[in-house]
């Protein structure tokens, strides 16, 4: 908060696909508001004009959307304000599924604003994403919005809000930072968007070791920075202790036999499979629940001796791509074969779900399912570990450290950003369209031309 004000040009921008978060976030807001006849949206900007048109509107006693207040140097905005006689009920939209705790600070903290700006307040609600929706034509927002009452919940949170705001206030008038010290609650830049606090750690820090959670906090309180400085006599996992080891010595750690055995366990001929999927707070098609994952695109390497063919779809339509993926899929991955996928639970879920979506085709998508081998077990289970994974078994940490080859030379390359591109592209008429497909391509192509790369690997270091 206090870089915010004073160094704002040390936290980084939003990224796009915060932007699109941003976006969708204000999308289901714009749906929660045809919940509320004759009600007035009042324009966010410009910012005087809108505390002016609150202060006119008021008088209407009509349902307020983006109303806003500031008193005594404190500020909140209010999704939606409704009448209730002399009062007013205050109604929160999140594009969450359910009520958070930061939810009920959130609106703790505008009802403390709007009654010392004058506003009587008679009942708080949070207005969320229903994920029992199942969408069947026309949206209807009363279905797929949950609207709760949290009056209780917020008056447990709003003890001693006061002083808190006050200590907020006090922060904000400082010269200097505060000097805060990482410490539990700390998500090293997951949920705070600074980096500041973690830029004295050492290259392989204890924040680094396998599932470290309150050991690594523990260590830094012992002032032990370095995974490879961890006293001996100190309790670690039997992965704790390769990692630290490997860490010490440079070293891979392999255990060739285990990695043997589980290549051993591939059957000719080879597949390599991946998905790339989407998924919105508001379905775009029938038969879609809120956030479920869409599967839009495919890559598959097919491997018979030294025969390696690429197969791969994408759709490049406004439209549900499930059906004709699932054609596509259907063609590339013949009947028999092993089909080699990373963190097999994602891919296991999207063909679980075409199975039930097309009941003709459950008994294949069940099929396929139980001819997949994770090719995330040798690092999950530590049959193999090198130093720069730092901890990770994802294909983002092992393939680069396997094989020297990463994603950051790609335009695209992380599946959040190739899910949100393709959303903007495909349904809300982006640019640069065969540029982004092209990336696309590239990306889920080297994703799963990438397993290859890493199952050449484990052969030849076994």
């Amino acid at each position: 908060m206090w870089m915010l004000e004073h160094d704002a040009d040390k936290l980084p921008e939003l990224n796009e696909v915060a932007e699109h978060i941003i976006k969708q976030g204000h999308e289901v807001g714009k749906l929660a508001q045809t919940l509320f006849k004759k009600g007035i949206s009042i324009p966010e900007q410009p910012f005087l004009e809108n505390l002016k048109q609150t202060q006119i509107l008021l008088k209407e006693k009509k349902p307020l959307f983006e109303a806003s207040f500031m008193v005594d140097n404190l500020y909140a905005r209010a999704d939606i304000l409704v009448p209730k006689g002399k009062k007013w009920d205050i109604v929160e939209v999140k594009s969450s599924t359910s009520v958070k705790e930061d939810n009920l600070h959130d609106i703790s903290f505008q009802r403390y604003v709007y009654e010392k700006a004058g506003i009587k307040i008679n009942k708080c609600y949070l207005a969320h994403i229903n994920n029992a929706f199942i969408r069947k034509g026309e949206i209807k927002a009363k279905k797929l919005i949950k609207i709760e009452e949290v009056t209780k919940e917020v008056d447990k949170v709003s003890l001693d809000i006061d002083k808190r705001i006050e200590h907020m206030l006090s922060i904000l008038a400082k010269k200097d930072a505060p000097d805060i010290k990482i410490g539990k609650g700390c998500e090293n830049g997951t949920d705070c968007p600074s980096q500041e606090c973690w830029s004295f750690l050492p290259e392989a820090h204890v924040f680094e070791l396998w599932r470290g959670g309150k050991k690594s906090y523990e260590l830094l309180e012992g002032e032990v920075l370095y995974i490879k400085d961890i006293p001996d006599d100190y309790t670690l996992t039997d992965k704790q202790e390769i990692q630290k080891e490997a860490v010490k010595t440079g070293k891979v750690y392999k255990e060739e036999k285990k990695i043997q055995d589980f290549l051993k366990s591939f059957q000719q001929p080879v597949y390599y499979l991946d998905f790339e999927t989407f998924a919105t707070a508001i379905p775009l098609f029938d038969r879609v629940k809120p956030y479920q994952q869409i599967p839009f695109q495919f890559s598959c390497h097919k491997v018979e001796g030294t025969l390696v063919t690429h197969m791969e779809y994408l759709h490049r339509e406004a439209s549900d791509p499930r059906r004709m993926l699932l054609d596509a899929l259907k063609k590339a991955l013949g009947e028999n074969g092993s089909i080699i996928v990373y963190n097999q639970s994602f891919e296991k879920k999207c063909l679980e779900e075409l199975g039930s979506l097309f009941p003709k085709e459950k008994k294949w998508a069940a099929s396929v399912c139980a001819r997949m081998l994770d090719l995330a077990i040798p690092f999950k289970n530590f049959w193999y570990y090198h130093p720069a994974q730092k901890g990770k078994y994802s294909i983002k940490s092992v393939m680069p450290a396997l094989t020297g080859k990463g994603y950051e030379d790609l335009e695209i390359g992380k599946g959040d950003l190739a899910s949100m591109k393709y959303l903007d592209l495909t349904f809300h008429n982006g640019k640069d369209k065969e540029k982004v497909y092209n990336d696309l391509l590239v990306y889920c192509g080297q994703d799963t031309e990438g397993m290859i790369w890493i199952v050449e690997k484990l052969r030849d270091i076994s």
